[in-house]
């Protein structure tokens, strides 16, 4: 595998420097400083990868973009959608033309993930990403007020709803707050809950079936001009992998996967497979579908998450990478055999590009301001585990 690190440009406290210190072997990142729905230029891409080129010796460049965001207008069949779909070809022929040929992105309606503890403490100190279901309960039912959201939980979570919103003071309300909003594209500040509330309106009369075929259209009309470009683009799932807040979900299950693969069959089009969004189900294998996705795995995401609590949806802490849920060395097996295969087959997408997906503050992490899940030390020791797993494999398979 591509060994990559995610960087969210000059703001991230984690440098790229740091990213090849790592051992890190390309770098992961995305413009966002566009708003979703305008179209990228080779002059603004040519500026981060110069960036990236003298902040690393010129020993690292730009290899996938994470993310091209797709608006909510293209989601949602809204009258901005042409002009929409018309800004994000744009986006893709001015990557071509810079070099850059993967493209991750995803469909998740209003929020791109959720979280309602961006530094939940571990019993050996640091900190990790967490989604604790009563809490997120609490904020829509006890904070948010959505319309009708008692019918989305059973009775068990809203009585830990209300007692978990009558233990929260100010400060821990606002901390939710922070950590649900965390999620919404474009500064958290921006939004307030009256925009939250707004944003969910838009989707309140759209099914998950009205939502895929929004995702098929948009596919329809980008992806063969990614095939004639060289690209891949490819759908990273949701997260978390179940409805939250009356939302829709498309991309949550290997049934998911199927239907809009199947729908826009292009060698150019196919999955970020993502073990942490998917692990975080637990009738997801995602050891099974990691050997059904593999043709079409454009890019790896790797992390592990513990599910605290039974059932769909749940509540679940992202754990160190291989002490999880997910069996991390059954998956990358999977990867390696499909490397092993392309690379037979002369395929030019031999070589699979990952990176170590999220990661513990630990150490000099701790109080150093990271994007939350995105520490330096906590995603060199996953990414020094992942590499320790992927030698064993390889010494077994040769």
């Amino acid at each position: 595998m591509r060994q990559t690190w995610r960087w969210f440009g000059p703001e991230d406290r984690v440098t790229v420097q740091t990213a090849r210190q790592a051992g890190a072997q390309g770098i992961v990142t995305a413009l966002h400083h566009f708003p979703p729905g305008k179209a990228w230029t080779v002059d603004e891409i040519a500026t981060r990868q110069a960036q990236i080129a003298v902040a690393s010796d010129a020993a690292l460049t730009w290899e996938v973009v994470e993310s091209l965001p797709v608006s909510e207008a293209i989601k949602t069949r809204s009258s901005e959608w042409a002009e929409h779909v018309a800004a994000y070809s744009k986006s893709l022929e001015a990557l071509a033309e810079s070099g850059i040929r993967t493209i991750c992105y995803n469909f998740m309606p209003v929020l791109d993930w959720t979280r309602t503890d961006l530094r939940a403490p571990l019993p050996a100190g640091g900190t990790a990403l967490r989604f604790d279901l009563a809490s997120f309960a609490a904020f829509d039912l006890h904070i948010l007020r959505r319309p009708g959201a008692e019918m989305s939980y059973e009775q068990d979570t809203l009585a830990a709803a209300e007692k978990a919103a009558a233990a929260m003071d100010d400060t821990a309300k606002k901390a939710l707050v922070h950590a649900v909003i965390a999620g919404l594209p474009g500064a958290a500040e921006s939004w307030t809950l009256d925009d939250v509330r707004a944003a969910l309106g838009t989707y309140s009369a759209l099914s998950p079936d009205i939502l895929r075929q929004s995702h098929i259209d948009f596919l329809s009309e980008v992806v063969p001009l990614a095939e004639r470009l060289g690209l891949r683009l490819c759908c990273h799932p949701d997260d978390p992998p179940f409805p939250i807040m009356g939302l829709p979900r498309t991309m949550s299950t290997l049934a998911d996967f199927h239907e809009v693969l199947g729908a826009v069959d292009s060698p150019a089009f196919g999955a970020t497979f993502c073990t942490g969004s998917l692990g975080a189900r637990p009738d997801n294998d995602c050891v099974a579908i990691a050997k059904a996705l593999a043709p079409r795995m454009h890019f790896v995401h790797l992390r592990n998450v513990v599910r605290e609590t039974p059932g769909i949806p749940c509540s679940f802490i992202e754990s160190e990478h291989l002490s999880g849920d997910v069996d991390m060395v059954g998956v990358i097996e999977v990867i390696l055999t499909e490397e092993a295969r392309r690379r037979a087959a002369g395929r030019e997408d031999a070589e699979i590009p990952m990176r170590p997906d999220h990661g513990h503050d630990i150490l000099t992490d701790i109080d150093a301001g990271a994007q939350p899940g995105y520490p330096a030390v906590g995603r060199l020791k996953g990414l020094a585990e992942l590499r320790g797993v992927m030698a064993a494999l390889a010494r077994k398979a040769a």
